[in-house]
Order: C-alpha cells, then sequence, then structure tokens
C-alpha cells in the first residue's frame, strides 16, 4: 500500500486507522493466519476466532490497568443504543433517579434517550453558553440517592473534554468515552461503566466496547420486559457470545491495541503525543485570535477534536477547498454547528497536523 496516496484524513469518524493495522488487514483479508479463510467468514464459536477474542480482552486490560472487577462486553448499536442500555440496565430496577452532566450534544442526546425509559434529568447542562466549557467540580451535586451520573469525557461536535475523570462527591460514573477512548490512561476508581464505539481510535464502525464492573451487572435481576439483547447480564454471562458479535470489527481492535502496545509503548506514550498534536493546532488559533476563533475556552479544550471558526464565514469554502487542493480533507464542522473541525484521533500522524497546521498560517498570510 502507498501511503503517498492516502489523503490526510480527518473526519470526526468512522476515522482514519494506523496505517500498520491496514496494511495487515489487507495482507490477511483473503487468508488470515494459516486458517484457510478470512476472519470474515469464520464462525464466532471456531477456536480460533475466541483466541483472538480473548487476545483482544486482555490487551485492552493491560493497556487500561483495567480492574479485575470490570468485564469487557464488545457489542454492536454504537454509542446511541447504549443511550437506551444504560439507563434500562442500571437504573430501571433501582428506583433511583438517573443524572446527566450534559456539557454537549452527545450528552444531549444521552439524556434525551434515557429519559424516555426512566427518571433521568441534568444536573448540570452547558447550552446557556453554547457548550463551550466544563462544569467547575463544585458546580455539580449529585443526588445521594441517583442510580449513576452519566458524563460524556470528550464532545467530538463542540470540541471540549474532561482532562481528568471527575470526581462528583460519591456518584457512581457512567463515562461515554466514545472519542477519546484508548487515547490516554483513564482511572476507573469512580467509574462503574464506560463504553465507547471504535470508530474514532479503537476500530471500525460496527463494534462498542463496554467497560462495566461486574456488581453491576451481577445482582440485577432479568426484567421480563427487557429485549435480551438489551441485557448487560446475557453478554457478560456468555463473554460476548450471546449472539454473533461483530468479529472483523473485534479483530480490528484487537490489531490496534497490538499497535498501541508494541509500535507506540502504550497510553501514557500515546497520550503525550496526542497533547503535542492538539498543541500545533491551538498554538495557530492563539497566534490569529482575530483571524480563527475558537469554540472551547482554553481550559475545556479537545485533545482529540479541535473546533473553530473563521473570522469571515464566506471564506470557509476557501479553505476547506485549499485545504482539500493540498490533501487535507474531513476538516467540515458538524452540520449542526458549521466552522471547522479537525480530529486528530490516535492514528492522525504528527506530520499530518503539521500540514494543517501550516495551511492555517497560509491561509491567513493569503487572506490578507
Amino acid at each position: 500500500m502507498s501511503q503517498a496516496k492516502r489523503v490526510i484524513n480527518f473526519s470526526a469518524g468512522p476515522a482514519t486507522l494506523p496505517l500498520p493495522v491496514l496494511e495487515q488487514i489487507q495482507s490477511e483479508m483473503i487468508v488470515t493466519s494459516d486458517w484457510g479463510m478470512s476472519i470474515l467468514e469464520m464462525s464466532h464459536r471456531d477456536p480460533r476466532f475466541v483466541a483472538v477474542l480473548q487476545e483482544a480482552k486482555s490487551r485492552l486490560r493491560r493497556l487500561l490497568a483495567l480492574p479485575e472487577d470490570f468485564d469487557i462486553l464488545f457489542l454492536q448499536g454504537g454509542s446511541r443504543l447504549q443511550f437506551s442500555m444504560v439507563p434500562l440496565n442500571l437504573a430501571g430496577t433501582s428506583g433511583g433517579p438517573a443524572e446527566y452532566v450534559v456539557s454537549g450534544s452527545w450528552g444531549r442526546h444521552a439524556l434525551t434517550e434515557a429519559a424516555r425509559l426512566v427518571d433521568a434529568r441534568a444536573i448540570w447542562d452547558g447550552r446557556s453558553t453554547n457548550f463551550d466549557r466544563l462544569p467547575a467540580e463544585e458546580a455539580v451535586a449529585p443526588a445521594p440517592e441517583a442510580a449513576y451520573v452519566h458524563f460524556t469525557s470528550n464532545e467530538t461536535i463542540q470540541g471540549v473534554q474532561f482532562r481528568e475523570m471527575p470526581s462528583w462527591g460519591e456518584a457512581r460514573l457512567v463515562c461515554d468515552a466514545s472519542s477519546d477512548f484508548l487515547s490516554r490512561p483513564i482511572d476507573f476508581d469512580r467509574i462503574d461503566l464506560l463504553y465507547a464505539c471504535a470508530q474514532k481510535n479503537a476500530g471500525p464502525a460496527g463494534v462498542t466496547v463496554v467497560l462495566i464492573r461486574r456488581e453491576r451487572w451481577e445482582g440485577v435481576s432479568l426484567d421480563e420486559r427487557l429485549p435480551s439483547y438489551l441485557s448487560y447480564a446475557h453478554h457478560a454471562s456468555s463473554d460476548s457470545l450471546w449472539n454473533t458479535p461483530p468479529t472483523f470489527g473485534i479483530y480490528v481492535v484487537n490489531l490496534i491495541c497490538r499497535w498501541l502496545e508494541e509500535e507506540i509503548g502504550g497510553l501514557a506514550a500515546m497520550a503525550r503525543r496526542n497533547a503535542e498534536k492538539a498543541a500545533l493546532l491551538y498554538e495557530v488559533l492563539d497566534a490569529f485570535p482575530d483571524r480563527y476563533i475558537g469554540h472551547a475556552v482554553p481550559s475545556a479544550r479537545s485533545h482529540m477534536n479541535v473546533t473553530f471558526r473563521l473570522w469571515d464565514e464566506e471564506r470557509e469554502a476557501a479553505f476547506l477547498s485549499g485545504a482539500a487542493e493540498r490533501g487535507l480533507v474531513g476538516l467540515k464542522g458538524h452540520r449542526s454547528v458549521g466552522g471547522i473541525r479537525a480530529s486528530i484521533y490516535n492514528a492522525m500522524s504528527m506530520a499530518g497536523v503539521e500540514s494543517l497546521a501550516a495551511w492555517m498560517r497560509t491561509f491567513v498570510g493569503e487572506s490578507g
């Protein structure tokens, strides 16, 4: 595969994948390993696939230093399905309210879905400042009886990110980490459940990783009204093989975990690299504040999604066109907010970010 033929893809997801991983997928697409068939054709009950599943789980546990009382599930349906599964499983039988810290569009969607099913409410909402910041710790006061407090660790649309896992009293936390999963180490002390659709940092679209503290599903009675697929207990007790899992996606997740372990050096090293990439772009925003208007306040800036507008919206089309001519694609902001969004996930190279930063500086000079 020639890297020279590839564009520099800043898409928010599905997003760019590590080239070594793509090359291995390519080499194994027809015949995986010495199996005589592709992973795409293999039964999920075949011991060889089960070995891939177990390796993916082991690598995830090592990378994350995941406590032993957590189970790792591979599901389908993306984060939108988790918006319903979480309240049904964790609040549907507890009687306590489900509480949400709404720091962006995806947190708002999660709350909307939960409110269809259980007593769910926002205990902090950033809409008044157009989701450009995160709450001060003292601004979030969970109820003692809350079933959980849900938050989104990184909002892709607005480009705001919790840089550390929050500590809100004794709250039992549920984290939607879809867009920064595997980009940095995670402190699981306060977390009871973390979920992430894979198509940002961890794999292709179609597989969702759920990390759940065992006590949160073992003690939950199987409500007969709850569809079986929506029960964490079914999936956890069946080792993610209760139904046919997303086998190809799990295979790619395993390859990405191997890349992170063996080529990057783990999540702390990945976090340093991601911080350096983000700094290059924020440096340009700060150098030209009258030309590039960043969305997030500096204390909330994301290392995954750098969001900004140009000083003149009519110039955005020219900016995007010039970027495309230089092989820089996927930069148009989400349709709900417009502007520019550079998604710089794990697989985005430093060279790619440097090219975008150079174009941003050049565009200022060309525009006068």
